[in-house]
């Protein structure tokens, strides 16, 4: 079992406060309907909800954002919304939890990407989702990279979190990839973390983390994961293939793994999760705290077991959902003690 110390821990919390963290990506509304179901419908085989009540919450990159902000980083978000009612949503939620939106960019030629969720006695009964997939336009696109540009060495790491939605496109991929190389983001000074999709394995070329789960692991490597060493040989050959200076891969209910390049073995952390309800979003919560403790120089294990606890967390409740600061101290406390 790997020791890290509860004061470390707290420690990188503290530090994490109002440290600034640009988060590059795909915008998604999440829209939850609750109901309840009493009856089957006469004019189909399918339940009857009646809604109780509905909720909007920030998805895709946006709930990276949304847990920076929780544990009082300083978000910065850019990406791309539509010109409708969900676009301007996204933008209150945004207000809501002080994220910088200068790099929020309107493109006319798309809706806002949304998910809508049935849920029903905490069951999800059905996902709608409304959403036009492919590259942004080139306007849209063009403002994406001024906006990218100006805010790079403002931040003290990037957030790369590719849903496969169209906002991730090459000029954007490429100027990140340059920044990198020239030593404008690194591991030890300002990171650049990949959250990866597998529309763009193929364009990924230069980052200090990438962080997969199991399934993106395995389709990216072209190796199947059914162990933690199976889990660390896949990080070797996606490290050389993307030229990544850090693997983390998610693994859910066996935690995850976290190997350096050049480092002969790496460390497997156990999950923290008491009960799961609901994985949704988890690995948005891990991206955020992952990044985050590295962005204030905390080591990788350190990261990795703030990011575990937390994402423990987030998996005990229904919907995509961010970890509080205060919950997650206390959590970090009890865990220390144990």
């Amino acid at each position: 079992m790997v020791l890290v110390k509860k004061e470390q821990l707290l420690a990188t919390l503290d530090k994490i406060v109002n440290t600034p963290i640009l988060v590059v990506g795909d915008l998604i509304l999440d829209r939850y309907v609750w109901g309840k179901v009493d009856r089957i419908s006469p004019e189909a085989p399918v339940p009857v909800v009646e809604v109780v009540r509905t909720e909007d919450r920030l998805g895709g990159a946006g709930n990276v954002v949304r847990n920076l902000a929780t544990i009082g980083a300083k978000p910065t978000v850019c990406g791309l919304i539509g010109e409708d009612e969900d676009g301007q949503r996204l933008r209150d939620l945004f207000s809501e939890i002080g994220a910088d939106q200068s790099g929020l960019i309107v493109d006319t030629s798309r809706p806002t990407t949304l998910k809508t969720r049935v849920i029903a006695h905490t069951q999800q009964i059905v996902r709608i989702d409304r959403e036009k997939k492919g590259a942004e336009s080139p306007e849209a696109t063009k403002r994406m990279i001024s906006a990218l540009e100006g805010s790079l060495d403002k931040n003290r790491a990037v957030v790369l979190s590719d849903y496969g939605k169209g906002a991730v496109s090459l000029p954007v991929l490429d100027l990140l990839h340059r920044a990198s190389t020239d030593h404008r983001l690194e591991l030890h000074g300002r990171p650049l973390f990949v959250d990866p999709h597998p529309k763009n394995y193929g364009n990924y070329h230069a980052m200090s983390v990438a962080k997969p789960n199991r399934k993106e692991a395995e389709i990216a490597s072209g190796k199947s994961i059914s162990s933690v060493a199976d889990a660390f040989a896949a990080a070797d050959i996606l490290m050389k293939r993307w030229n990544s200076e850090m693997m983390v891969v998610t693994l859910g209910e066996d935690g995850m793994i976290v190997k350096q390049a050049g480092e002969e073995k790496g460390v497997h952390l156990e999950t923290m999760a008491q009960e799961v309800f609901d994985v949704s979003g988890a690995g948005d919560t891990v991206t955020a705290l992952f990044c985050a403790a590295l962005a204030v120089g905390s080591s990788p294990t350190t990261a990795g077991v703030l990011a575990n606890i937390a994402a423990g967390i987030v998996v005990s409740e229904v919907g995509t959902v961010a970890v509080d600061i205060d919950r997650l101290r206390s959590h970090v406390t009890r865990w220390g003690e144990a």
